[in-house]
């Protein structure tokens, strides 16, 4: 309980009226990209970074902790009304969550999506809060092999084995890694994929590398794919925007075993949620065959509620082991962890005693900032529906305007505005064929500590390569990612096997 007086002041930091501004803006912002089909919270916080430089760190932060959630909270509603999730993370919940809506109960399936997903963010924050400096105490034995370890882990477990092919998630970690090199090497002084340009001796900036693959991709795509398909329509969302008693005692175990399911997730270089919240939708579904009267497929309440807790139960322990190891598990993770980069700040197990204002301020946020969401979503989701009545070529003009005007604003410098049209096309050309775009971004940040580790790992031992898998934690670490790697070969030939017959 010794964490409590920390939180206390947190909260404190919180709960003045300049933060609870920026609290709610970055809800509204997350909330509001989030609807938008293609987009997501880690465009939100792409498009953010270079809008905070003036703001102070804890500021900035809270307000990224309302997009964090907020993203994930605005990802169903376009998946329930229109059966085109915001993103990857809502496909589970569009199952049965249209189904509802098709039979004149979205407003059900809103309330159960933002209940689900309060439940879900509340629990694993919670959990977060105690255990997250426990966490960062054992971290503190971590040396370069463990860190190295870690990095390798996520490198290959978000590119091969999340990914649907894992040569293509290979391909985009090692574009990430790429452009990580890019600069003047700071032990060395070698110029490293520069080309003798000045402006690129610092190396590529972060804000240019996801603005560019995260925004300007996505709106080059989503513009070039204008008029292949016909549009869903929007279903109206009339009704009770809340739960009968019934349809609450239906959920809450469904709330409940999603969150269970989501949590480990968050600490497992596993990609994001899309892995727990189709888990615990398959969960549902196997329970719900074995009674007497199935729903699913007409339309099931808890094929909504426990994918939505799911997200969010991995959405917050993701910002733990972001905290507590440094090691960020999906790309709005990754772009957290540049978040506090530009601010000096280096999660990890020393940033409890560096920061731990900003820290305590930080997980404060994230207990308001999720009865904000539910108060924003609770009744106003249909009212959040309507941003997809806004014409496209104007959505896509306006994020345009944004992501070039943060990408200047970064640097003021030309050669970055350049570089996002080539970085764009990049994104537009990875959509294309269906290159995934986290493994990009975890290479981008996680690159630089992998080469530091080893770096670090090899003057310490004098080169001695054995020291990199010499320790229980690394050797831990090899041995989990083997066996990874085993059951997601062993899948993948069962579902060719059974797709050949």
């Amino acid at each position: 309980m010794e964490q409590l007086p920390d939180l206390l002041a947190g909260f404190g930091a919180v709960l003045t009226l300049e933060n609870l501004l920026w609290l709610v803006l970055g809800a509204l912002l997350g909330t509001a990209v989030g609807v938008l089909p293609g987009l997501g919270s880690s465009m939100a916080v792409a498009l953010l970074l270079p809008m905070t430089f003036t703001l102070s760190p804890i500021a900035a932060l809270i307000m990224f902790a309302g997009v964090y959630f907020g993203g994930l909270f605005g990802d169903s509603i376009s998946g329930i009304l229109m059966n085109t999730p915001g993103n990857s993370t809502a496909i589970a919940s569009t199952f049965e969550g249209h189904r509802m809506a098709l039979s004149g109960r979205a407003p059900q399936a809103l309330a159960t999506s933002a209940i689900g997903a309060f439940i879900g963010g509340l629990l694993a924050t919670v959990v977060v809060v105690f255990t997250v400096p426990l966490l960062a105490g054992l971290a503190t034995s971590f040396g370069p092999p463990q860190y190295l370890a870690l990095a390798v882990f996520a490198f290959i477990a978000i590119s091969a084995v999340v990914s649907d092919s894992a040569i293509r998630g290979l391909c985009a970690l090692l574009i990430g890694i790429t452009l990580s090199f890019v600069g003047i090497d700071q032990i060395t002084g070698t110029q490293r994929f520069t080309a003798g340009v000045p402006a690129l001796f610092d190396g590529i900036h972060i804000v240019v590398i996801t603005v560019s693959i995260l925004a300007l991709g996505e709106v080059l795509y989503l513009a070039s794919r204008v008029g292949q398909a016909d549009d869903n329509s929007l279903i109206k969302s009339k009704g009770r925007p809340f739960l009968s008693r019934s349809e609450f005692r239906k959920t809450l175990p469904a709330w409940l075993r999603g969150t269970a399911i989501g949590l480990p997730f968050g600490v497992i270089p596993a990609g994001g949620a899309e892995v727990p919240t189709l888990l615990s939708y398959g969960l549902e579904r196997n329970i719900d065959k074995r009674s007497e009267n199935p729903e699913f497929g007409k339309g099931a309440i808890r094929g909504v509620a426990a994918p939505e807790a799911a997200g969010n139960a991995t959405a917050g322990t993701a910002m733990g082991a972001l905290l507590a190891l440094g090691l960020p598990t999906s790309a709005t993770a990754a772009l957290m962890l540049a978040a506090f980069q530009q601010y000096g700040m280096q999660p990890g197990p020393l940033i409890f005693e560096r920061n731990g204002e900003v820290v305590w301020a930080l997980l404060a946020s994230l207990f308001i900032g999720l009865i904000v969401l539910l108060v924003l979503n609770l009744p106003f989701a249909p009212l959040w529906a309507q941003l997809l009545r806004i014409p496209k070529p104007y959505l896509y003009s306006g994020i345009t305007v944004f992501a070039c005007l943060g990408v200047y604003s970064a640097s003021s410098s030309t050669v970055d505005l350049w570089l996002m049209i080539g970085l764009g096309l990049v994104g537009f050309c990875m959509r294309r064929y269906d290159v995934p775009l986290a493994p990009v971004m975890i290479g981008i940040i996680l690159a630089p500590l992998a080469e530091t580790s080893l770096r670090a790992a090899m003057q310490n031992s004098d080169n001695d390569w054995s020291v990199l898998a010499s320790e229980p934690i690394t050797i831990t670490i090899y041995v989990l990612l083997a066996l990874a790697i085993a059951w997601t070969v062993v899948r993948k030939v069962r579902q060719r096997g059974s797709r050949d017959f």
